[in-house]
């Protein structure tokens, strides 16, 4: 018969794959429409999901982690099921972010995404592998990921520095701009989230 430790264990995993799937989409949704010119339909409704996911997983964690007090890599797990929970739940709601920034400035068809698009084709990437590798926890495949954070980080500073000399349409420049700090905060938890899968994995602490 198995532990109510262990069905709680597997109600958290398959919580969190859920997020992963549905935080995938999200950020795809979002990315497609300003790529297309399209709003981002559904977009809120999977964030709002997020969020309530992300609590009942907090909520499940934290009721395990008073009840059966566990130690070693139960409790890592648990303790990594916080963070990584967090992370799927602020992909949808950077997600949302990128479809109000076009509800805010509307027509972009006469501008360059192009810039936007390579950096969120990589942390699109990246979101993919930090959730294919906690639902394998593949260690490798966790390490994999911040070298790519520091492609999107750099795509981002790069752009920044670019538009501020730039002369030309300011509503290209802003709407990139906050579009690429939003890509650039999901490529962040992404690296958050390969942390702590090495955390689940090894007992090695995510780095400050």
């Amino acid at each position: 018969m198995p532990r109510l430790m262990d069905m709680g264990l597997d109600q958290l995993n398959s919580l969190l794959l859920d997020m992963a799937n549905l935080s995938q989409q999200a950020v795809a949704a979002a990315i497609d429409a300003y790529t297309h010119g399209g709003k981002g339909t559904g977009v809120r409704q999977m964030s709002d999901r997020l969020q309530v996911l992300h609590r009942q997983v907090s909520d499940l964690s934290t009721e395990m982690i008073a009840r059966f007090q566990p130690v070693a890599s139960d409790l890592r797990f648990l303790k990594a099921c916080l963070e990584i929970s967090y992370g799927f739940f602020r992909y949808g709601r950077y997600a949302l972010d990128i479809t109000q920034v076009l509800e805010m400035f509307g027509d972009l068809g006469p501008c360059d995404r192009t810039p936007v698009v390579e950096a969120a084709r990589k942390t699109q990437e990246m979101i993919r592998l930090s959730a294919e590798a906690f639902g394998k926890r593949d260690v490798e495949m966790a390490r994999s990921i911040p070298s790519m954070d520091d492609i999107v980080d750099e795509s981002y500073r790069s752009y920044l520095r670019k538009a501020i000399n730039e002369k030309g349409n300011n509503k290209c420049s802003m709407s990139a701009m906050l579009i690429l700090r939003y890509v650039e905060r999901i490529a962040d938890h992404a690296t958050y989230i390969a942390e702590s899968v090495e955390y689940i994995t090894t007992g090695v602490e995510p780095s400050a």
